[in-house]
């Protein structure tokens, strides 16, 4: 006769089933694990967070390879986040000049030139006191293009 058979074609869509269900189990566990470990790491950051006054010098979203962070920074990261690109921020901290890592939203309630009081865990920042809403990073975010809209329409 040739060509399959109806039976052939139930197989063939049981072990796609079966397939997808392992699929759909493997992820929602790897789900689970993942959130177990953010959890722990947001405690430590709770734990260790100090305040501090810090300068931003320059801020810049690169990948960790790129930046001049300390050796021992770069043994503990893990071999994905190497090539991810984050966000860093190059701050004076008392006397010393330090290379951070932040999360956007901090990323985007910090500017250069200017002093911040932030809660420091290590060299990671937490947040910023008095850090804007997400409100309020929007509006500035559409003022500062307004500005450079007008300014480049004066420079012509």
């Amino acid at each position: 006769m040739g060509g399959f058979t109806g039976f052939a074609w139930v197989d063939i869509l049981l072990i796609a089933i079966v397939v997808l269900g392992a699929i759909v189990a493997g992820l929602y566990f790897l789900n689970r694990w993942a959130g177990k470990r953010v959890a722990q790491q947001q405690d430590m950051v709770e734990k260790t967070k100090q305040s501090a006054s810090i300068y931003v010098i320059d801020m810049r979203r690169d990948k960790a390879a790129n930046v001049n962070l300390p050796k021992v920074v770069m043994e503990n990261l893990p071999r994905s986040a190497k090539f991810m690109r984050m966000y860093f921020v190059k701050a004076k901290i008392g006397p010393q000049i330090m290379t951070l890592m932040c999360e956007k939203t901090v990323y985007n309630a910090l500017d250069v030139k200017k002093t911040f009081q932030v809660e420091l865990a290590g060299i990671y920042i937490a947040s910023v006191k008095g850090m804007k809403t997400k409100y309020e990073l929007n509006q500035a975010r559409k003022a500062k293009k307004l500005k450079a809209k007008q300014e480049a329409k004066k420079k012509k």
